[in-house]
């Protein structure tokens, strides 16, 4: 068996230089070897030579001790560089072999990278979706917001998505019921919103036990949706509407007062004006273009800034049975209670840092339209647990409606009444709201105030003009004040976290009204009056209110609060009492 070989030159005891191997076998050393080499008379064993990593054989061989003489020379060479040529194709076979596996590699590696960085812009672009989406408030600015944690500290659930969203749109909605008890109060209207005068009102009298539906929250059903457009901008939409859960009819407060209309005050159901007025979206119907960055525009029917101030400032969240400026919508509208949702409107919002702004539109629909023109402005800022908000609003033909009064003779003119006629007052309304809450552990301090001017309106409104909710105006007043009417509004309260699902909040809430009754300023005092003589003069209108909520399970919640009102002087003109309560319990349902 060979084992190795030695090559290389040798020179000849005759001076001859030649190619030489030696083969060894397994029993030889090198020594042996060189030993065999000595007596064959060669003289020098000289360095390898090597080529491709093939050794070249060449003439003289020895084979156990045994010399092959020169005339093998030729065959060994050729078998030589035939073994030198078969494994040097093999060798480059190899190498051609291995660098096609190196570019594989390199290809599937570049293909990698780039689904890597896909995925990574992928993903940090859902992370600022999410990071520009507001949290979600419960209604009535709740803490339940913080429900879902508690739940998950101390049941240890994993959580759940059980939100009826599909590809960015959402179905959500409410649905309040309850029982209340008022001492003085008019019968249950089957349309109003609220379906109870849970305010002390003019036709306030027997008392009431029994369904008290929308009395923490006012009932609904919508249908909302943001959807990315592009990186940084989503397309948003809002449809939502009002409904009557004890009835099944949609809210609808004009709806309420063609009911009453030609009625003498003691024979009167509950009913109330309002924006929400039988149409098929009373609540909302917009859509607009959205961005963290840029802000948010919308165009559409739309909640008014005083409204969601009202809504964000109200201890008691805007509630109909236990706050006044929720039962009486004239403060979150401005000064009419129809004007709290804007019909054809563009409203922009946008918040930089702590700072916030906004500014909304209404455009009067048509030259000399019922439904004038109106502005609002907004700015706001976030500091330490501290939030402030101050709002300007202008209005013009402003509309506050009433039920036609007994023996009331409309034009003969007056052929389409649409879905009713009503009693309006028409006037253009100028405001101010300032509002401020401070948040410090489970306490939240709110309050707000609101400065209201009224005057005679510079585009009288005719009878037969349509208003909101395709409603007819049956009678207009365009000339209620001889001087400019102003109602003030103050409030305040405490909402107090007992527990991360119980909340407690206290409220009390002012309402002033001066004396427009009278002519020219010089005359102003002269005409000057506070009882209740006229509608025109001084007056005052107070309420105190106190609600617990418990929030038993992720989407119900219970309830029980009682409002105190009282009404005097100007304000309590035509009123069949002068103060009322509303002890009152029920439930939500929140999806």
């Amino acid at each position: 068996m060979i084992n190795s070989a030695v090559i290389g030159k040798v020179r000849t005891q005759h001076g001859r230089e030649e190619s030489a191997v030696v083969e060894r076998s397994l029993s030889r050393s090198r020594d042996e070897t060189e030993k065999i080499f000595t007596q064959l008379g060669i003289s020098e064993l000289e360095g390898e030579s090597r080529c491709q990593g093939i050794i070249i054989r060449c003439s003289v061989i020895v084979v156990d001790s045994r010399l092959v003489w020169p005339r093998w020379e030729a065959t060994l060479v050729k078998k030589g560089f035939i073994s030198a040529a078969a494994v040097f194709g093999i060798a480059t076979a190899a190498h051609a072999g291995e660098l096609s596996d190196i570019q594989e590699q390199s290809r599937q590696l570049r293909e990698q990278n780039q689904a890597l960085t896909k995925r990574i812009a992928d993903l940090e672009r859902r992370q600022r979706k999410l990071e520009a989406q507001p949290v979600a408030k419960q209604p009535a600015d709740s803490m339940a917001a913080d429900y879902p944690s508690y739940k998950a500290e101390y049941r240890k659930a994993p959580p759940v998505n059980d939100s009826l969203t599909w590809n960015g749109i959402t179905l959500y909605g409410l649905v309040d019921m309850g029982i209340t008890y008022q001492n003085h109060a008019a019968p249950l209207s089957s349309t109003s919103g609220l379906g109870l005068n849970y305010l002390i009102s003019k036709n306030s009298n027997g008392s009431y036990f029994g369904i008290g539906g929308n009395a923490l929250s006012s009932s609904f059903v919508g249908l909302k949706g943001n959807v990315e457009l592009t990186e940084g901008l989503s397309g948003v939409f809002n449809l939502q509407t009002g409904f009557n859960p004890w009835s099944g009819r949609l809210s609808d407060g004009l709806g309420s007062i063609v009911q009453n209309n030609g009625l003498a005050i003691g024979a009167q159901n509950s009913f109330a004006d309002s924006a929400k007025d039988g149409q098929a979206f009373n609540v909302a119907a917009y859509a607009g273009l959205s961005s963290p960055i840029y802000g948010t525009l919308t165009y559409g029917r739309q909640s008014a800034l005083t409204s969601d101030g009202v809504v964000n400032y109200d201890p008691m969240g805007n509630s109909g049975a236990f706050s006044l400026i929720g039962f009486q919508g004239a403060t979150g509208g401005g000064g009419a209670t129809e004007n709290r949702i804007f019909d054809n409107s563009f409203k922009y919002a946008v918040n930089v840092g702590p700072f916030r702004a906004a500014a909304e539109a209404q455009l009067r629909a048509g030259f000399g339209g019922a439904t004038g023109n109106a502005f609002q402005g907004q700015i706001g800022a976030d500091y330490m647990g501290l939030s402030v908000d101050a709002i300007f609003s202008h209005v013009e033909d402003a509309i506050t409606s009433a039920p036609l009064p007994v023996g009331t003779l409309l034009s003969p003119t007056l052929i389409n009444p649409g879905n009713g006629f009503v009693a309006g007052t028409v006037s253009d309304n100028t405001s101010f709201m300032l509002l401020a809450k401070y948040t410090i552990g489970p306490v939240k301090i709110l309050g707000g105030y609101e400065h209201m001017q009224f005057a005679n309106p510079k585009n009288p409104l005719l009878a037969g003009e349509s208003i909101v909710g395709g409603y007819t105006l049956g009678t207009v007043n365009n000339a209620n004040s001889a001087t400019d009417k102003v109602l003030q509004v103050f409030w305040g309260g405490v909402r107090y976290a007992v527990r991360p699902d119980v909340d407690l909040s206290v409220a009390y809430y002012h309402e002033e009204q001066n004396s427009f009754q009278g002519g020219t300023p010089a005359t102003l005092n002269a005409a000057h009056c506070s009882n209740a003589s006229l509608a025109q003069c001084s007056g005052q209108l107070d309420a105190v209110s106190f609600v617990a909520d418990y929030r038993f399970a992720k989407r119900f919640d219970a309830y029980a609060g009682i409002m105190w009102s009282q009404v005097s002087n100007g304000l309590a003109n035509g009123f069949l009492q002068r103060y009322s309560i509303d002890p009152t319990v029920g439930m939500r349902f929140q999806f």
